[in-house]
C-alpha cells in the first residue's frame, strides 16, 4: 500500500479519534457501569432489586410524569421561539445580526445560575413582587413558589428553561438557515408566496436536518434537567434526574440511582429514534 493511500485512510480515522475517545470515556463507559450497578444488589450479587425499589418508590411516578410534562411544555415553546429568533437574526434588516448576540447571552449562564436568577425573580421578596407592588397591582406579595402550588413551580421551571436553553436550538437553526440558498426565497417570492407559505413550503422542509439535530440535542438535555428544578422547587417537584441524585447522594444507594439513569437513557433513546424517523432526511436532500 502506498504512502498516499495510507494517509488517505489514516487521516479520517485520526480526525475521528478525539470524538471516539470522548464518546467512549464519557458516554459508553459510564453507561456500561450504570447498567452493571442497576442489575446488582448492594452485596454484589446479580439482582433486579434496584429496579424493584425504583418502581416501588412513591416518587418514581411523579418524577416520570413531571419530566415528561416539562419536555412536552418546554420543547415546543423553545422550537417556536428559536425559529422566530433565528429568522430575525438571519433577516436582511439593519441591526438584525445584533439580535443573534443578544439571544445567545443565556448560553454563557450555567443551569444552576439560571435557576438562582429566576429564584430571585419569583420568591416572595423577589423582583417580580417588588415590581407588581410598585405598580400598585398587588397589596401583598404573591407566593409563586410554594409546596401547596406545585403547578406554579412547574411553570417557573418552564420559564427558566425556555429562557436558558432556547439559544441552543436557535444557534443550530441559524446554521441551517444559512445553508438555504437565496434562490429558494426568490423563487417563492416570484410565485407570490407569503411569509406563512415560505415557512411551510421552503424553510421547514429544507430545515429538517437542523430541526432533527436541534430537537435531539435539546430533548436529551431536557431529560437531564436538574439544577433549575432543585433551585426553584427543591424536592417539591421531583424529576428523574433529581431522584437519581437523591438516591445516590441522599440515600447512598448507587444501584437505584443507576436504575433511574437507565430509565433516562432508555427514554432518551426512544425519543431520539422517534425524531430520526419522523424527521428523516433522504440522501438527496442532504446534497449527496
Amino acid at each position: 500500500m502506498s504512502r498516499w493511500r495510507k494517509a488517505e485512510i489514516g487521516l479520517p480515522l485520526a480526525l475521528l479519534m478525539p470524538a471516539i475517545l470522548f464518546l467512549g470515556l464519557f458516554i459508553a463507559l459510564p453507561s456500561v457501569q450504570a447498567l452493571l450497578l442497576a442489575i446488582q444488589a448492594p452485596d454484589g450479587s446479580w439482582s433486579g432489586e434496584p429496579f424493584r425499589r425504583m418502581l416501588a418508590d412513591t416518587r418514581f411516578m411523579p418524577a416520570l410524569r413531571n419530566t415528561l410534562v416539562l419536555i412536552a411544555l418546554v420543547i415546543p415553546l423553545q422550537l417556536v421561539l428559536a425559529l422566530t429568533m433565528a429568522l430575525i437574526a438571519q433577516s436582511r434588516r439593519r441591526g438584525a445580526g445584533f439580535f443573534l448576540y443578544v439571544y445567545a447571552i443565556p448560553l454563557a449562564i450555567s443551569e444552576l445560575a439560571a435557576g438562582l436568577v429566576w429564584l430571585a425573580i419569583f420568591t416572595e421578596r423577589g423582583y417580580l413582587n417588588v415590581l407588581l407592588r410598585a405598580l400598585g397591582l398587588i397589596q401583598r406579595p404573591i407566593v409563586f413558589l410554594s409546596y401547596e402550588h406545585p403547578i406554579g413551580i412547574l411553570l417557573a421551571v418552564v420559564i427558566a428553561e425556555v429562557w436558558r436553553a432556547t439559544a441552543i436550538v436557535m444557534v443550530t437553526l441559524v446554521a441551517g438557515l444559512q445553508m438555504i440558498l437565496g434562490e429558494y426565497w426568490e423563487a417563492a417570492e416570484v410565485f407570490g408566496a407569503n411569509l406563512a407559505q415560505k415557512l411551510r413550503y421552503v424553510v421547514l422542509p429544507l430545515l429538517r436536518p437542523s430541526l432533527q439535530a436541534a430537537l435531539i440535542i435539546r430533548t436529551l438535555f431536557a431529560f437531564q434537567t436538574f439544577a433549575v428544578v432543585v433551585a426553584l422547587g427543591g424536592g417539591v417537584l421531583p424529576v428523574l434526574a433529581s431522584e437519581a441524585y437523591a438516591w445516590y447522594a441522599g440515600a447512598h444507594n448507587p444501584h437505584v440511582a443507576a436504575a433511574y439513569s437507565l430509565i433516562i437513557l432508555a427514554l432518551s433513546a426512544l425519543v431520539t429514534g422517534f425524531y430520526l424517523y419522523v424527521l428523516r432526511v433522504r440522501p438527496e436532500e442532504m446534497g449527496r
